[in-house]
């Protein structure tokens, strides 16, 4: 409980008065200034009980796409058996305090209040503690409680439709430049065996060469791998919107594929992320969690390689301020190289070949994923 400005002032103003009145001996004055302390007596009479009111806050859901739905639900209980209870309600999300319009709850009465959350940014959003603050006589007085704990929401980038990935393309042997079309399964990486591997599996040839027991890595040809490279470096995206499309981007791309039931890598291209998320597992959102988190890195020049076993489909996602050759390098390592550039300067989508890469252009997400359909997904 404490006083509002308002009533700190009619307080100093009411003790004022009355101390002048006495001095002076006028009843008057001296009966006015006492009113304004007792009115401010009143106030604070009227908050220093606690209020008759049970009070619950939840939110859902707590993981949304960016621009998605999410919201709050205040559900309040008045306990009071007579009078009725008046309350406001302020709730701190993302450190900005937001106002909730609460009706007067009657005596036993039980109100339910819904109110969004804002998802226009990436990341986590806390949200919490939220404030119930009852008003005293004439605003001179009132109280405050904390409610709840601090909840976060995790806000990840949208995903747009995608028709999905190329026919199968994958390579043979590592550091080979042959195609396996589709059909049967491709040996694309061998490795130490390790207690529970299949024994059915060990490549005796290599074993008996290297004297270490070693297992074959398969994979289905008809199910290529997508290893999506993000280009997040501040230099490469010269507005902040720019790098969400780019965001967004791949986050389509990498939800299409695993949907798919292909394997997927994500990298960016400062190397602060690289997520791998298995064939088959459809429920796995680690890329969508690490995307989430991304934010554009000023103190890297260099990009990121991708890994010899994952040239398989690579799709490097760029801005228009980056050095389309850097790009066209590393895609062109590829079996099937596409780099995506997300161009606000750009008046239309276009697409054009250089080497052995497809280059989209556009100016926002949707043209992107639109010419990735047209060209790329067969």
């Amino acid at each position: 409980m404490r006083l509002t400005p308002r009533g700190v002032s009619a307080l100093v103003l009411g003790m004022l008065l009355t101390g002048l009145g006495l001095w002076w001996r006028y009843p008057g004055l001296t009966g006015f200034g006492a009113a304004l302390v007792l009115m401010v007596v009143a106030a604070v009479a009227t908050v220093i009980v606690p209020a008759p009111v049970r009070a619950a806050r939840t939110v859902r859901p707590r993981t949304v796409h960016r621009l998605g739905r999410c919201a709050g639900t205040l559900v309040l209980t008045s306990t009071s058996r007579r009078f009725p209870v008046r309350l406001d309600a302020v709730d701190l999300i993302g450190g900005t305090p937001i106002g909730i319009d609460v009706p007067v709850l009657r005596p036993g009465a039980e109100s339910s209040v819904e109110y969004p959350v804002p998802t226009t940014r990436r990341g986590v959003l806390p949200i919490g503690p939220l404030e119930l603050r009852r008003p005293g006589l004439a605003g001179l007085a009132g109280s405050r409680v904390s409610l709840g704990d601090v909840t976060d929401v995790r806000v990840v980038p949208r995903v747009l439709p995608v028709r999905g990935l190329p026919s199968g393309v994958r390579r043979g042997h590592v550091g080979a430049d042959e195609r396996v079309e589709r059909g049967g399964t491709d040996l694309v990486g061998l490795r130490e065996y390790v207690p529970g591997d299949d024994l059915r599996r060990l490549h005796w040839a290599t074993s008996a060469k290297t004297g270490v027991l070693m297992v074959r890595e398969d994979a289905d040809p008809a199910r290529p791998h997508l290893a999506v490279l993000l280009d997040d470096r501040a230099g490469s995206h010269p507005d902040e919107d720019g790098f969400e499309d780019a965001v967004e981007t791949a986050a389509s791309l990498l939800t299409a594929a695993v949907a798919g039931g292909h394997p997927v890598r994500l990298m960016s291209a400062s190397g602060g992320v690289d997520v791998e998320v298995p064939a088959g597992v459809l429920e796995d959102d680690s890329a969508l969690a690490a995307l989430a988190d991304i934010q554009p890195v000023s103190d890297v020049d260099a990009m990121l390689s991708v890994p010899q076993r994952d040239l398989d489909v690579v799709a490097v996602i760029s801005g228009g301020g980056a050095d389309q050759a850097s790009l066209l390098l590393e895609a062109g390592r590829a079996s099937v190289g596409v780099v995506l550039v997300v161009d606000r300067e750009a008046d239309t989508p276009s697409t054009h070949a250089v080497g052995g890469a497809l280059i989209l252009t556009g100016p926002r997400v949707e043209d992107l994923v639109s010419l990735w359909d047209t060209v790329v997904a067969r």
